[in-house]
C-alpha cells in the first residue's frame, strides 16, 4: 500500500482524482458476462447455407476451368484474430475490459513458452507491428483487387466461347456483350447476398454437375489412364522433363486455384459447416472430373489448347453449356465482389478504411451486407481493365499475382496464429513454415515473370487502396492520441459546480466521443460557448473491437462520472466487425435501458448484497432472453416492484428483516427518484452531440506525414464526415428554444 500510496502522490492530486471520479468500467465489464452461446444452426438450416453458398462464395473457383492460360477477407479475420491474443493496437480505443467479452477469447500460457517470447518480441517492437499491418493491408488490397479482375476475367471467358464456334464475330462484340453483363451484375449487388444466393445457387449447382458430367465422358471416351496424375510420382516426372518450361507453367496454373482466397474471406457470410459441405460434396469431385477431362481430351487433341474447355464439348449440348457457363461467370464475380464487402467491413471496424455507408440485406442472417461506394468504384474498374486489356490472358495473369500474394501474405499470419493461438510446438510451426515456403515461394517466381504480360494491375490497383487505407489509419491513430491528451480534468469539471456553470435545461445530451475513458475536450467547448446544457448529459463512445460479434446482452457498459447531483454518465457501446450499428430509436432505446438498469444496479449495491445484484442480473438475462417488449420499458411502478422483490430473500421472513427493509426502500426511493428524473429528461428531448476534431500536422513534421495528415486524410474525412454540423446545428437549436422557453427572452 506503501509505494502505491507514493506512486499516486508523485503523479499528482488531480490525476488521483480523475481515477476516482471516472473508473475503468472493469466491474461493469464482468457483471455483463453472461452465459451467452454462439448461435448454433439446425441440420436443415445447414443444408439450405451450403446450397446458397453454392451461389456466393463457390462461383469463381467453379468456374476456373473457362480459363485458358496460365476473395472476411481472410487476412482481415486472422489479424482481428492476432489483436486479441497480443497487444498490436489495431484499435487504439481497445482496453482490458474488452477482454472480458464472452466473445474475446483471449488465451494465457507461461511466460518461459515459445507462444509468450513471441509475444513479448511483438510487443515490444513498434516496427515489427506496423510491418505486420502494412502486410495485412497488402493482401486486403490484393483481394480488393482480384474483386476487380475476377468479374472481367470469368466474364471474357465465358463469352468468348462464342468465337470458338463462330470465328467471324469480333472480339470488340465479345468485350461490350461482357461489359453490358457486368453493368447488370453489379446493378443487381443492392438485393443482397440472400436474395442472390438463392437466385444464383442453381445456376452454380447445374454448372458443377455439367463440368462434372463432361468431364466423366472425356474421361470414358479419350484417355482414363488421365486418372494416373493424381499420382505425386508424376509431379516429379513434369518437372523433371520440362525443366525451366514446366516452373514457368505454374503461373498459369494460379487460376486453377483463382477464388481460394474469396472462399476465406466469404466466411464472414456463411458458417463454416455449410462451406464445408458444398465444397465436399460437390465442389471438389467435380472440379477433380472437369480438370481430368479437359487433360483427357488434350491427350488426343493437343491442337486445340486454346478454348479446350468448350471444344471438350459434345456438340449436341454445346449451346446449353454455353448459356449455362455464361451465368455461371457471373456468379464467379458474385464470390469476389461479396469477398470484397466483407472484407472492406472488416478493415472499417478495425480502423483501416474511412467510413462509407454499410446496408445490411437480410433480416435473419445480419453478416450478408452491401456497400454502395466500393460496389460502383469496383464496377467502374472492372469495366476499365474489361474494356482496356480486351485479352483475358493478360487479365488471367494480373489475376494469378494478385492470388498469390494474398495465399504469401495468409501464410505469415497462419505461423503467428499456430504460435499465438494455437499454441503449437516450435518444430512443428518450422515445418509448416518450410513446406508453406517452398510450395508457394516456387508458385510466386513463376508469377513474376507475368508481371510485364498483365500481372503489373493488380500492382497498381492495391497500391493504390493501400494508399488510402493506411492513410485512414494512419490519420484515425493521430486523432485519438490527439483527443487522449487533451481530455478536460475532472477537477476543473467538479470547480464548476452541479450546474457546469450553465444553465441546465431539461433533455438529455448524447455527446459522441472516442473516448472510452476522461472528457473529451469538445465539452469544454461547448461549456464555454453555449448558454445552456441538458440536464442529463451521457458521453457515449461506440467503438468497434477485433472480435466477429458482441452479444447484445454485453453490448452497452455504463458508468457515472462525478458526483450524482453532476447527472453525467459514459456509455460506452461495443461492436464486432460483423455488428449493424446504427444511430436510430433502436439504438436509443437500448442505451437507455442500459442505463436504467445501472441505476438500478447501482443502488441495489449501494443498499444489498452480491446475492441481490445477482438476481436482477438473472432476471434482466430471462427477459432479454424471452424478448419482452413493454409498451414503457422505463415505467418507475415496474422499476421500483422489481427493485422490491429483488432484495427480499426468498427464504427469509419479512417481520424479522425490517431494519434491512427499511434500508432498502429508502435506497429503492432514491432509486426511483433519480429514475423518474431521467424519464422526465429523455420525455423532454433526446439530442445527438457530434463533434469535429480537426488534425493537422506541425510545420517541423516530415514531408509524407503532411501529405498523409493535411491532405489524404483532411480530404477522406471531409468526404466521409456525413451529416456532422448539421447535428451540431440542430443541437444549439434546440438549446436556444429551451433556453427561451424558461426565460421568456433570448
Amino acid at each position: 500500500m506503501g509505494s502505491t500510496n507514493e506512486e499516486n502522490g508523485s503523479k499528482g492530486g488531480v490525476w488521483v482524482l480523475d481515477q476516482q471520479l471516472d473508473q475503468p468500467m472493469d466491474e461493469e465489464a464482468k457483471r455483463l458476462r453472461n452465459m451467452y452461446q454462439e448461435k448454433k444452426f439446425s441440420t436443415a438450416i445447414l443444408l439450405q447455407l451450403a446450397f446458397q453458398s453454392l451461389g456466393v462464395v463457390y462461383g469463381d473457383l467453379g468456374t476456373s476451368p473457362l480459363a485458358n492460360d496460365n476473395g472476411q477477407g481472410g487476412t482481415f479475420a486472422l489479424y482481428s484474430l492476432l489483436c486479441r491474443h497480443a497487444k498490436l493496437k489495431a484499435i487504439p480505443s481497445q482496453d482490458r475490459t474488452d477482454e472480458e467479452l464472452t466473445t474475446f477469447g483471449s488465451s494465457t500460457f507461461g511466460e518461459r513458452s515459445f507462444a509468450a517470447k513471441t509475444k513479448r518480441w511483438l510487443e515490444g517492437h513498434a516496427f515489427l507491428k506496423s510491418t505486420l499491418l502494412i502486410l495485412v493491408l497488402i493482401g486486403s488490397c490484393m483481394v480488393i483487387g482480384d474483386g476487380i479482375l475476377t468479374p472481367a476475367i470469368s466474364v471474357l471467358s465465358a463469352v468468348g466461347g462464342i468465337n470458338v464456334r463462330h470465328s467471324q464475330i469480333s472480339n470488340e462484340i465479345v468485350v461490350l456483350f461482357a461489359v453490358v453483363i457486368l453493368v447488370l451484375l453489379f446493378t443487381m449487388q443492392h438485393h443482397g447476398t440472400d436474395k442472390v444466393g438463392w437466385l444464383f445457387a442453381p445456376i452454380v449447382l447445374l454448372w458443377f454437375l455439367l463440368i462434372g458430367g463432361i468431364g466423366m465422358f472425356n474421361i470414358w471416351k479419350f484417355d482414363s489412364s488421365i486418372l494416373k496424375a493424381f499420382s505425386p510420382l508424376y509431379v516429379y516426372r513434369f518437372f523433371k522433363k520440362g525443366g525451366k518450361d514446366g516452373w514457368t507453367s505454374l503461373g498459369g496454373i494460379m487460376l486453377s486455384i483463382t477464388g481460394t482466397e474469396a472462399l476465406f474471406a466469404d466466411l464472414s457470410h456463411f458458417p463454416v459447416p455449410s462451406i464445408q459441405i458444398a465444397f465436399t460434396c460437390v465442389v471438389f469431385p467435380s472440379l477433380l472430373l472437369a480438370y481430368s477431362g479437359q487433360a483427357a481430351y488434350l491427350m488426343k487433341h493437343s491442337d486445340n489448347v486454346y478454348g479446350a474447355f468448350y471444344h471438350s464439348i459434345p456438340d449436341s449440348i454445346y449451346w446449353p453449356v454455353f448459356v449455362v457457363a455464361t451465368a455461371a461467370a457471373v456468379v464467379a464475380s458474385q464470390a469476389t465482389i461479396t469477398a470484397t464487402f466483407a472484407l472492406v467491413k472488416q478493415a472499417l471496424a478495425l480502423g483501416c478504411f474511412p467510413r462509407v455507408k454499410v446496408v445490411h440485406t437480410s433480416r435473419k442472417y445480419r453478416h450478408q451486407i452491401y456497400i454502395p461506394e466500393v460496389n460502383w468504384i469496383v464496377m467502374v474498374l472492372c469495366i476499365a481493365v474489361t474494356a482496356g486489356f480486351k485479352n483475358q490472358n493478360q487479365i488471367g495473369n494480373a489475376s494469378g499475382t494478385a492470388v498469390c500474394i494474398v495465399m504469401l501474405v495468409t501464410t505469415l499470419l497462419m505461423i503467428l496464429v499456430m504460435i499465438l493461438v494455437w499454441h503449437c510446438h516450435w518444430i512443428l510451426v518450422m515445418v509448416f513454415t518450410g513446406l508453406s515456403f517452398i510450395i508457394e515461394g516456387t508458385y510466386f517466381s513463376a508469377v513474376l515473370l507475368k508481371v510485364n504480360q498483365g500481372g503489373w494491375v493488380p500492382l497498381v490497383i492495391s497500391a493504390a487502396f493501400f494508399i488510402i487505407m493506411y492513410g485512414w489509419h494512419y490519420g484515425t491513430v493521430k486523432r485519438y492520441e490527439i483527443e487522449v491528451h487533451s481530455k478536460v480534468s475532472m477537477a476543473w469539471i467538479l470547480g464548476l459546480g452541479p450546474s457546469l456553470g450553465l444553465v441546465r435545461v431539461p433533455g438529455v445530451g448524447l455527446v459522441y466521443t472516442e473516448l472510452a475513458s476522461g472528457v473529451p475536450r469538445i465539452f469544454s467547448h461547448f461549456i464555454t460557448n453555449l448558454p445552456a446544457i441538458h440536464s442529463v448529459v451521457v458521453f457515449v463512445c461506440v467503438k468497434y473491437l477485433p472480435v466477429c460479434t458482441v452479444p447484445e446482452e454485453e453490448r452497452f457498459l455504463v458508468k457515472r462520472i462525478g458526483p450524482k447531483n453532476f447527472h453525467m454518465f459514459r456509455c460506452v457501446a461495443r461492436y464486432g466487425y460483423k455488428d449493424l450499428h446504427r444511430k436510430d430509436d433502436n439504438f436509443e432505446k437500448k442505451l437507455f435501458e442500459s442505463l436504467f438498469m445501472f441505476l438500478r444496479l447501482e443502488s441495489l449495491m449501494e443498499a444489498s448484497s452480491d446475492s441481490d445484484v445477482s438476481s436482477l442480473l438473472d432476471q434482466q438475462t430471462r427477459q432479454s432472453g424471452d424478448g419482452s417488449n413493454n409498451s414503457d420499458p422505463y415505467s418507475v411502478v415496474d422499476l421500483s416492484v422489481a427493485s422490491e422483490d429483488s432484495i427480499v430473500p426468498a427464504d427469509s421472513p419479512l417481520g424479522s428483516n425490517n431494519a434491512v427493509i427499511s434500508t432498502h426502500q429508502a435506497a429503492s426511493r432514491v432509486e426511483i427518484d433519480e429514475i423518474e428524473f431521467l424519464n422526465n429528461c429523455k420525455d423532454a428531448g433526446v439530442v445527438h452531440i457530434l463533434g469535429n476534431t480537426v488534425v493537422r500536422a506541425r510545420k517541423n513534421s516530415k514531408f509524407w506525414k503532411k501529405i498523409a495528415i493535411d491532405y489524404l486524410y483532411a480530404f477522406l474525412r471531409k468526404i466521409c464526415r456525413g451529416n456532422s454540423f448539421q447535428y451540431l446545428e440542430l443541437y444549439i437549436w434546440f438549446l436556444l428554444q429551451k433556453l427561451k422557453s424558461r426565460t421568456g427572452s433570448w
